[in-house]
């Protein structure tokens, strides 16, 4: 009986007047966690829609890159395009490819091994920068997924205190007197795994598909090294 009419005080108590009631402590607690939690969605959001336009960038650029003839000799409008992470590992690949060229016809001893070998080095800058552009912002959900349960234990176990301090100041330990507390515990620890599960299972999803795309974007520095090679073969 006497946890049937805990359950039932705490049951008539929402979270506003948990939030209202409680002491500065666990106010600035719920409400920082609140806080993560609608920084750590916009961050999801964000971080889906952005590999989502990069993927389909990347595709775009590929199929574009297949009605070419001459890799080699790109037009502009396709070297320049920064923005998109296959055009941008191709555009580096290109310098360094005709400035090996050049300088090794000034020295006397260009060879095509010696391109390729500055074309495959170029690549693998720009697929570590890349690498690092595709992370951007993972390392900030990660934080939160570690940070925010322990935020959320910090309320409980402020709330908790606070409980023990009500019965010791009144001398009884009554459900009006212990309520306010637990469910100050309570709603703490609830944020807490409001902000923390979204973002685990967000990160995972993301480090996924980021494992994925680094992927795709090794296989199409390989094929580009391997089509140049072929072309150099055959001059």
């Amino acid at each position: 009986m006497p946890s049937l009419l805990f359950s039932s005080h705490l049951a008539s108590l929402n979270v506003w007047q948990v939030f209202l009631i409680t002491d500065r402590v666990g106010q600035a607690v719920i409400a920082l966690l609140a806080v993560f939690s609608i920084f750590a969605w916009a961050l999801m959001m964000g971080k889906y829609s952005e590999l989502k336009k990069l993927r389909a960038l990347n595709f775009a650029f590929e199929r574009r890159l297949g009605e070419q003839r001459h890799i080699l000799d790109l037009p502009e409008n396709l070297k320049n395009r920064r923005d998109i992470p296959y055009a941008d590992l191709l555009a580096d690949a290109l310098e360094a490819y005709w400035r090996a060229a050049a300088i090794g016809k000034e020295k006397g001893d260009d060879t095509p091994r010696g391109r390729l070998e500055h074309a495959e080095n170029a690549i693998q800058r720009a697929l570590a920068r890349q690498s690092l552009r595709y992370e951007a912002s993972m390392i900030i959900l990660a934080s939160l997924v570690s940070g925010a349960p322990f935020m959320g234990l910090f309320g409980t176990v402020w709330g908790i205190m606070e409980a023990f301090q009500d019965i010791a100041s009144q001398g009884q330990a009554t459900l009006a007197t212990v309520a306010p507390g637990i469910a100050e515990a309570l709603v703490a620890t609830a944020a807490g795994l409001f902000v923390a599960i979204p973002a685990v299972v967000a990160y995972n999803m993301f480090a996924g598909r980021v494992k994925r795309q680094a992927i795709d974007m090794d296989g199409f520095s390989q094929d580009f090294l391997n089509i140049v090679q072929r072309g150099t073969h055959g001059d």
